[in-house]
């Protein structure tokens, strides 16, 4: 049985392309810190999923290779939404963070599309809130979009 195209597969180095994209953030961090700015990133993540631990220590690693100032916050599965989405809006009111994570999966009992509707545009890494959504949208299909695991109803 043939296979449905002729053409060769074309195979991506996906750790060179990702060192081409360190090697660029690096450079545009190194003048924002030449303009006095350092750039502070936040990793929120609810629970012990983990993959989402994995997930966001090699988030963490990389920062720090690249030399952004993160944090990461931890909090307990039983955390309730209120206090979540009072979490998120003390990091959006924080001058000194620049971009908000916040990992997936949420517990059952958290409205994912509130917490991410919570997160400022601005400081909206994954691209979740529904404003960047639209405008990742209206751009085209040839712009990237954030990919981010969805938990399971």
């Amino acid at each position: 049985m043939s296979s449905p195209s002729s053409a060769p597969a074309n195979l991506i180095d996906g750790r060179a392309i990702a060192e081409l994209v360190h090697q660029d953030t690096a450079q545009r961090l190194a003048a924002l810190k030449a303009r006095g700015i350092q750039p502070g990133l936040v990793f929120v993540r609810v629970g012990d999923d983990p993959a989402s631990q994995v997930y966001v220590g090699m988030k963490e690693r990389t920062s720090q290779r690249l030399g952004i100032r993160s944090e990461t916050h931890v909090l307990p599965a039983a955390t309730t939404e209120a206090d979540l989405l009072q979490r998120l809006a003390r990091l959006n009111a924080d001058p000194t963070i620049h971009g908000i994570l916040v990992q997936a999966p949420l517990p059952r009992h958290i409205d994912t599309a509130r917490v991410y509707s919570t997160v400022a545009p601005d400081k909206d890494v994954d691209g979740f809130h529904p404003r960047q959504r639209r405008q990742t949208h209206a751009r085209g299909p040839d712009r990237l979009c954030a990919l981010h695991p969805r938990r399971r109803a």
